[in-house]
This record gives C-alpha cells, sequence and structure tokens, in this order.
C-alpha cells in the first residue's frame, strides 16, 4: 500500500467500497450493549469488533477502511493477532478516532466545541507507529431556527483544519467530519433549514481548510445529508439526494477525491436509500460513498446477541448490509432488491 496521502485517500473511497465506524467510545458501545443485555467488557467489546473484522467477505470486498476507538487499536484478537493486523489482511485500512469529544462551548447555550487539539502531535506519531493511516475528527453542529451560532460554527471548523493539518503532517489522511445534527435542539427543522445550515457549514470548513494550507488531494470529507429533523421527516429520499447533491456542488472543491456520508441517526434502510439516490444520475468529480457506524453495525449487533454460538449468523448480517451500501455507493441499490437478498 502506498504512503502517500492522496493514493491513501483514493482507496479509502475506492468504487463500490466504504468505510465501517466501529470507533464508538466506552460509554457508546456500553448503550448498544445494554440492547442486547450483554455486558460492556474489554473481553466482549474486543470480541464484538473482531467478529465484524473477521468478515471475510465483507470487508475484502465492501470495506474499504476501519475508524477504529484507540482501545481496539492496540487489541490483539483471541487468538494474539493484532486486529489492525487483522484489518490489514483484509485488504482494508486501520483508521483511527483522535477527538476527545464534544463538549459544551461556554456561553453558547446548547452548542459545543470538540476537543482533543492538545497533544494531539504527540497522539499522532504513535497512532501512525501501531499502523493508523487515517484519522477522524467530529465537529458537531446544533441546528434549530435560532441555531447555529456564528461564532459555534467558526470555532469547530477552525478545529477541523487544525487538527486536519496536524494529521497531515504526520502522513496520516485526516477525515474531516462537520456533522449538522437531525436532533437535538429540538430536532424539528425543515429540510430547507437544514439545507441552509450544511450549506454554511461545509463553505466555513473549507474556508478554514485553506487558511491551514490543507492539501485537499489527501483528506476525506464526513459531512451529514440535507435530511430534516428527526421529529420533521417529511422530505423524500430524491428531495434528500437532490438537495444534498446541490450543497456539495456549491461547496466541495473538486480535488477533494472523496465524500463519506455519515448515517447520523437515520435508519439502516434510509442511510442506504439516500447513498443510493445520491449516487444516481448525478455527475460528479468526487467518489461518494458510506462511512456508517450504527446504519453498518446494527443488524449485525442484534443476530450476534452476545454469543459466541451465533458469530456466523452476526457476520452474515454484516456481509449482507455491507453488501447493500456498496450497491448504494455505486448507485445501484433498489428496495425489491433488499428485499431479495
Amino acid at each position: 500500500m502506498s504512503e502517500r496521502l492522496e493514493d491513501i485517500a483514493v482507496a479509502m473511497v475506492a468504487n463500490g467500497r466504504g468505510l465501517l465506524a466501529a470507533d464508538e467510545s466506552t460509554a457508546t458501545i456500553k448503550k448498544r450493549f445494554d440492547s442486547i443485555g450483554l455486558e460492556s467488557t474489554e473481553t466482549s467489546r474486543r470480541d464484538y469488533r473482531e467478529m465484524l473484522l473477521r468478515s471475510d467477505e465483507a470487508m475484502r470486498n465492501y470495506i474499504s477502511g476501519v475508524i477504529l476507538y484507540e482501545e481496539t487499536l492496540f487489541q490483539k484478537a483471541a487468538d494474539g493477532t493484532p486486529l489492525v493486523e487483522v484489518i490489514r489482511q483484509a485488504g482494508s485500512i486501520p483508521g483511527i478516532k483522535v477527538d476527545t469529544g464534544a463538549k459544551p462551548m461556554p456561553y453558547f447555550a446548547k452548542e459545543t466545541i470538540t476537543e482533543g487539539l492538545d497533544g494531539l502531535a504527540a497522539r499522532l506519531a504513535k497512532y501512525y507507529d501501531a499502523g493508523a493511516r487515517f484519522a477522524k475528527w467530529r465537529g458537531v453542529i446544533a441546528i434549530s431556527d435560532a441555531l447555529p451560532t456564528w461564532g459555534a460554527v467558526k470555532a469547530n471548523a477552525h478545529a477541523l483544519a487544525r487538527y486536519a493539518a496536524l494529521c497531515q503532517e504526520a502522513k496520516i489522511v485526516p477525515i474531516v467530519e462537520p456533522e449538522v445534527l437531525m436532533d437535538g435542539a429540538p430536532g424539528d427543522h425543515s429540510i430547507e433549514r437544514s439545507e441552509e445550515v450544511t450549506e454554511w457549514v461545509l463553505r466555513t470548513v473549507f474556508e478554514e481548510l485553506g487558511d491551514a494550507r490543507v492539501k485537499l488531494e489527501g483528506m476525506i470529507l464526513k459531512p451529514s445529508m440535507v435530511i430534516d429533523g428527526k421529529k420533521a421527516r417529511k422530505a423524500s429520499v430524491s428531495e434528500v439526494a437532490e438537495r444534498t447533491v446541490k450543497v456539495l456542488k456549491r461547496t466541495v472543491p473538486s480535488a477533494v477525491p472523496g465524500i463519506a456520508f455519515l448515517s447520523g441517526g437515520q435508519s439502516t434502510e434510509e442511510a442506504t436509500a439516500h447513498l443510493s439516490a445520491i449516487n444516481t444520475a448525478h455527475d460528479l468529480p468526487w467518489k461518494l460513498t458510506f462511512s456508517y457506524g450504527r446504519a453498518l453495525q446494527q443488524e449485525a449487533l442484534n443476530a450476534w446477541n452476545g454469543k459466541a454460538e451465533n458469530v456466523a449468523a452476526g457476520q452474515r448480517a454484516f456481509t449482507h448490509r455491507a453488501k447493500m451500501c456498496s450497491l448504494a455507493a455505486k448507485g445501484s441499490w433498489k428496495k425489491d432488491l433488499e428485499k431479495a437478498a
């Protein structure tokens, strides 16, 4: 595998392949495990993620890279093989979440700033030595009739740009993730409001990336789709696709090799359908693919249910969903195909 940032970025969005976001924090994965009645321990977290990473068909054919939580980057599989090596052997690229979470922003009610820049250069060197070749940082943007504020948009865009520059200096491809939330604050916004805010956020992010001298050819954008609030949901699949493409064309330079959408609270089928519609009948300068967490994993988690005898069932469920997302990345997923598969 080439070590050039540009080559790694292109490989991350290779045709029909996308990213598995397996970087849930310890607190978040505990909530997922609570849903199946499983205690979250270092071993149970390892076993679950190893099940996904050893899904050979999915990893070789549909998954280009895996975003890991720091614990997982340094973990070994049950047989002693480093999980990073399991990923590499499957022809996929190991990555790492490097932010330390979104924290309340002083004097900005209901808005957050993502932390983790202090000491990041040293951590990136450690992650590179451990095998990570790309990283992820998530900026969280609350949306309502009154939010976001200029201060919160500017602060999060600036942090994303500083992070991206540090990554590239460390020979690591940055995934730049500005997420305009579907829910919260209070999650009843219209798709028109989502389009307005998403365009503003992406425009500001790329201004900050330019000021930080980030090499656009060596990064991946991970945005939210233009979608109405979780409590409003009226927009059709085609409208989400049209508005998302319109905003991307207005804001994202063609030098960026690829865009890997987050699922952002969408259901599994919604995230798949929207991605396929976005990739259908649009002439675009970037590869458009997926970087899904729950939308890729939920079916596998339910099938596995924390039991060793269900590993094969969990892997089948993961492979099925990864294949559907792969078809969506090619613009060829259809609901009837999903039902027949």
